[in-house]
């Protein structure tokens, strides 16, 4: 019987949360694990209880915004920071965790990853943010993009 490593488990989660995204332009998934438990995920959209930007349209869109650009200009989250948003919601200490991601995180989630005590971040597709990098290198915080580990591995 063929079983999925660790890793391949919870970036297959962290895909099948991506799914809920509301967002037109990129979905995105994150899974948070301590001790080979989910504590939390997230995945990208507006706030709840917010019209979703399937209803409204997208502002970036609208305003010609290239990717990676301008994110404050934004009605959404990212799904990094919905799954450390719900550990702070629901009293779930995310200190030492791994975050699965679909995407390598932005800037402002590498900061928010930083500040929450992730340890460890494994990610299927690369983002073009070099800020994000070198802060989360600097922070000490392992950064595994998981295609290209598996295709050194093969």
């Amino acid at each position: 019987m063929s079983r999925p490593s660790w890793d391949e488990y919870f970036l297959q989660i962290a895909t099948l949360v991506s799914s809920r995204s509301t967002c037109l332009r990129r979905k995105v998934g994150a899974v948070i694990v301590k001790d080979k438990q989910i504590l939390t995920t997230g995945y990208n959209g507006v706030p709840r209880g917010l019209a979703h930007c399937g209803e409204v349209g997208c502002l970036r869109e609208k305003m010609g915004i290239p990717s990676g650009k301008n994110q404050e200009l934004c009605r959404g989250l990212h799904a990094e920071q919905n799954a450390i948003i719900q550990g702070a919601l629901h009293g779930i200490s995310i200190q030492n965790g791994f975050m699965y991601c679909t995407e390598q995180p932005c800037v402002t989630c590498a900061k928010m990853i930083i500040n929450a005590g992730i340890v460890k971040i494994i990610y299927l597709n690369s983002y073009p943010d070099e800020l994000a990098r070198e802060l989360l290198k600097e922070a000490k915080i392992e950064e595994i993009h998981y295609a290209q580990k598996n295709r050194k591995e093969n």
